[in-house]
Formats: C-alpha cells, sequence, structure tokens
C-alpha cells in the first residue's frame, strides 16, 4: 500500500441534478460543456457546493462555458512558451515549474490550464528524466514549483521518490508545491504525505482556495496536520465574479486563513482562460476592493494582487497605487483616502 485513499468514482452531470446543483432542464447543455472542459469534484466540495453558492461556482459546469471572448486563450500564462524540454516551464532565471501531473481532485471551472488537465494523467518517466536532467544541468534553478495537475495526486511513494532526487540536486534550495488538496480532499493529507514533503529541508505549500465555505471542519484539520509537522504553509485565491469579488468576502477569507497559520500570499486576477470570461472582473474592481481591504486587515492577512502578463511574460503586482509624484514631492493616500505629503531627501 502507498498510503493514497481509494480511487474516487466518476461524477456525472447527472449527479449534480440528483444533488440539486444543476437543473434537470440544463443537463443536455452541461453534457456539452463537460465534453470539453472536464468534470470532476470530490465528495467534500459537493458537499459544500450544497450549501454555498461560492463554492458551487467554482465546480458546478456553467452554459457560460461555451460563450468564446475574443480575449480567450489556450494558453494564457505562456506554459508553452517557456517550457525548454515537455512538462517544464523555465520563465524565470532561478526558478521552473515542474507539470508532474495533468490531473486533479478537483476541476475548477475558470483554470487557466483547463485545456490540458486530465488528458495524460502522470508526466510520462521519459518526460521527467529529461526535466530532472535539465535541472541538474542548470545550476541557476533555485526553486523547483511542483504543479499540474495537482502534485499532491501523486501517492506518497511517488512524491516521495521526487523529493529525493530533487534534495539530491545540490543548487535546488526550495521545492514548493501548488495544491488544493488539503481544502478539497483533506483525506490524502496522511502521516505518509507529510514525511515524503519533509525529504527536502525547506519545503513550501501554496494551497489555492477562494471562498472561507471551501474550509470546511476536515480541510481545517489537514491543514493543521501540515503546519504542525512544520511545512510552511501559503495561499493563493483568484479573484473571480460572483464568487468573492467582495471585500467582505475575501476579508472573511484572509482571516481565517491567518488562523489556520497560512498566509495569503497572492490574489490572481482571473486569466484570460476559453470559456471562463463570466469569472473576470475588470482590474479597477480588484483594486478597489484591495484599497477597502488595507483599511480593514493587517499586513499578515493581505496578499500581493497580481496580473499573469498573457502571453508569458510574468507576474506584475497591480494593487492600488498610493503614490503620485507631485513635483520632487509626493501625494500620498492613506488607508482612509486621505491625501498627505512626502518629500524625498535632497541629494547632498
Amino acid at each position: 500500500m502507498d498510503g493514497s485513499p481509494p480511487p474516487r468514482p466518476a461524477l456525472s452531470v447527472a449527479d449534480l441534478v440528483a444533488d440539486g446543483l444543476a437543473d434537470a432542464e440544463q443537463a443536455p447543455v452541461l453534457e456539452q460543456v463537460v465534453q470539453d472542459f472536464r468534470l470532476r469534484l470530490t465528495p467534500q466540495m459537493r458537499a459544500a457546493s450544497a450549501l454555498s453558492d461560492g463554492v458551487a461556482r467554482q465546480f458546478v459546469p456553467s452554459a457560460a462555458e461555451l460563450i468564446q471572448r475574443p480575449e480567450d486563450s489556450l494558453d494564457p500564462i505562456g506554459d508553452d512558451v517557456h517550457a525548454p524540454v515537455p512538462g517544464l516551464t523555465h520563465r524565470y532565471p532561478d526558478r521552473v515549474i515542474l507539470h508532474v501531473t495533468k490531473t486533479c481532485e478537483v476541476y475548477c471551472r475558470f483554470c487557466f490550464r483547463r485545456e490540458t488537465v486530465g488528458d495524460t494523467g502522470h508526466l510520462p518517466p521519459d518526460q521527467l528524466e529529461a526535466a530532472l536532467d535539465y535541472i541538474a544541468q542548470t545550476p541557476a534553478i533555485w526553486e523547483v514549483i511542483l504543479t499540474g495537475g495537482d502534485p499532491l495526486v501523486l501517492s506518497p511513494r511517488r512524491i516521495a521518490d521526487l523529493m529525493a532526487r530533487l534534495t539530491a540536486i545540490a543548487h535546488v534550495g526550495v521545492i514548493r508545491l501548488h495544491t488544493r488538496v488539503p481544502v478539497v480532499a483533506p483525506d490524502r493529507i496522511t502521516d505518509a504525505l507529510i514525511a515524503a514533503l519533509r525529504l527536502h529541508p525547506s519545503v513550501w505549500v501554496v494551497v489555492h482556495t477562494n471562498h472561507a465555505d471551501e474550509l470546511t471542519h476536515e480541510a481545517r484539520a489537514a491543514l493543521a496536520r501540515l503546519a504542525d509537522a512544520g511545512v510552511p504553509l501559503l495561499a493563493q485565491t483568484v479573484l473571480l465574479r460572483e464568487v468573492n469579488d467582495n471585500a467582505n468576502t475575501l476579508e472573511d477569507l484572509f482571516r481565517a486563513l491567518i488562523r489556520l497559520r497560512v498566509k495569503p500570499y497572492y490574489l490572481h486576477h482571473c486569466d484570460l482562460a476559453r470559456g471562463a470570461g463570466h469569472f473576470r472582473t475588470t482590474i479597477a474592481a480588484g483594486q478597489a476592493i484591495m484599497t477597502a481591504l488595507r483599511g480593514r486587515l493587517s499586513g499578515t492577512c493581505l496578499p500581493t494582487y497580481v496580473l499573469d502578463i498573457p502571453g508569458g511574460f510574468g507576474k506584475v503586482p497591480i494593487g492600488p497605487d498610493y503614490l503620485l509624484a507631485d513635483g520632487q514631492s509626493w501625494r500620498v493616500t492613506d488607508p482612509n483616502g486621505q491625501i498627505h505629503r512626502y518629500d524625498d531627501p535632497v541629494k547632498s
């Protein structure tokens, strides 16, 4: 046994109708949607979806996904543009993304990799070897980011093997894993999995979560197991229309995460994924939300609001600008909207 839970049963549109998560008359069009964009939902998130529209909207398919917009992209953040070998993205000099699997425990309806998730399962052995060889032969690589798909769908045995191989590369100082598993499939956070993660001396886990209603009792317990084991935890959130695009909802989420010892890291502006236009807000709306949060939350609770520039040109902060140049001085806006003057030191 490798410590993984048993395989989860397949989920269908008919199951969503039976759960009351979709209307029967919508079933034919939703069947069209899931032909293009896969459907997968854990029992925990099925139960949470029944109680919360903010959760259901993330996972239950919608006819709006069939609407194509001119700005939609098959590769919105440029994974393919920066792939020196299959399964690896090298966008920044000191770090790479290793796509260890195309599988997730849930398929988010706004996913920026929705064109590929679920296609091929684990990265084939020959491609994994080529990716690890590239990392070993590139001394500038200091951080390896495991993603997919979701790396924590791999068995503890596979994760342990991968961690051991990356640990053997002397210039790899940090391994970061991006995952939804602790929230959506908390039963996977076992002692065997935690032991596998701790094979490298500096492992960070970035938990993807977008609404406080996702943080079930089981999810909170799974996050506690990771934190108690000494695994540093960050959180990444996507700004989503009619899910969390208001200051109150995000405040609830960020406060809950900090209480769980999870530092909010990034608030992502929604990417230009095909069929996800109904989730996107304007940047101005996001900046207004961040302005409101700045006046209500401590810095520990606040993530950086970022845009992943379409085409693979990297992430940039797009939070509200509190400074305006005024000759040799600056006009500074405080969290309450009051404006103050600040003078730079004069060069002698």
